[in-house]
């Protein structure tokens, strides 16, 4: 699992990245650069600090990164690579978390659990949250050995106390299920909570449902629905059925078959059929149903 954009968030905080103060340090014209899409400034500006500075392993970890993906200059992984492996040989935290999903990639060669797992370790220990969430998801994988929901449990709660939201989610999940941890409705909707308001997908679905079924938090048809709706806007189909259902029949929000059925049209499209709900759309008037569909050209054109 590849998690780029964990590494560019990382980048973006980087100590350089933050804007200068009047009375403090000269801005960072590198990273400020990066941060609003002038990349070959970016590049041109990292490769003067390195010119300066050969051991500067933020200049290099933006380097690279700007080669692996090809921004502002020609895409160049063998390079970008090299100045990965320079990068993380300084201690960068993250040139080693890049240079350890390149690792499981096989972007280096044959694919190297147990060198991207040193890395890994090494990221780790310098609070890169995306290094803890992919030792926890190396802990899931087994990779030869039984999976050890224990260990991904611990892992994944060092990312999310850093703020990683995919990794509060996936804590959430093994509190409902009780793997690696005992089973907790109320810590999985804590963990949820936590990765919905972080603007994790899949987290805005589960909460939205489980604050409206009321598990392991007092039921909220109205606040889960909130939760849906934003989730459907960002496109979910697992949401768009379910606010479906709610606008249909009233539940958490104001009944609305008009709009009730553009979002089962927007799921089923996405392959999530409702024989239940297309019940329901069949019922729609001709007038309802032209409104149906001003409303699927406003919400496609948005």
């Amino acid at each position: 699992m590849l998690r780029r954009a964990a590494l560019l968030l990382a980048l973006l905080a980087a100590p350089g990245a933050a804007p200068a103060r009047a009375d403090g340090p000269a801005p960072d014209l590198a990273f400020g650069a990066y941060q609003r899409g002038y990349y070959q400034t970016a590049f041109a500006e990292a490769m003067k600090r390195l010119d300066k500075d050969k051991s500067d392993a933020a200049a290099m970890t933006l380097v690279a990164e700007l080669e692996a993906q090809g921004l502002g200059v020609k895409q160049n992984m063998p390079e970008a690579l090299r100045w990965y492996r320079l990068a993380a040989a300084q201690g960068d935290k993250n040139a080693q978390f890049a240079l350890a999903l390149a690792k499981l990639a096989g972007k280096e060669g044959p694919k190297d659990v147990a060198g991207a797992r040193d890395l890994l370790e090494k990221a780790a220990a310098r609070n890169h949250a995306g290094a803890w969430m992919q030792l926890g998801i190396l802990a899931l994988e087994g990779n030869g050995v039984a999976s050890d929901f224990a260990k991904a449990a611990e892992n994944f709660r060092r990312a999310a106390d850093l703020a990683d939201p995919e990794a509060a989610y996936s804590l959430g999940l093994l509190y409902r299920e009780g793997r690696g941890v005992e089973k907790d409705p109320q810590q999985a909707a804590y963990w949820l909570k936590r990765a919905a308001e972080g603007g994790f997908l899949a987290a805005q679905v589960e909460y939205g449902i489980l604050l409206f079924n009321g598990d392991g938090i007092p039921a909220d048809e109205s606040g889960g629905a909130k939760w849906l709706v934003r989730a459907a806007n960002r496109d979910n189909p697992v949401a768009q059925n379910r606010l479906s259902r709610l606008l249909f029949f009233g539940r958490g929000v104001k009944q609305d078959r008009v709009e009730a059925a553009k979002w089962n049209i927007l799921a089923a499209s996405a392959g999530l059929r409702d024989p239940r709900l297309d019940g329901e759309s069949n019922k729609l008037t001709p007038q309802e149903r032209a409104r149906v569909e001003k409303s699927l050209r406003d919400y496609l054109g948005k």
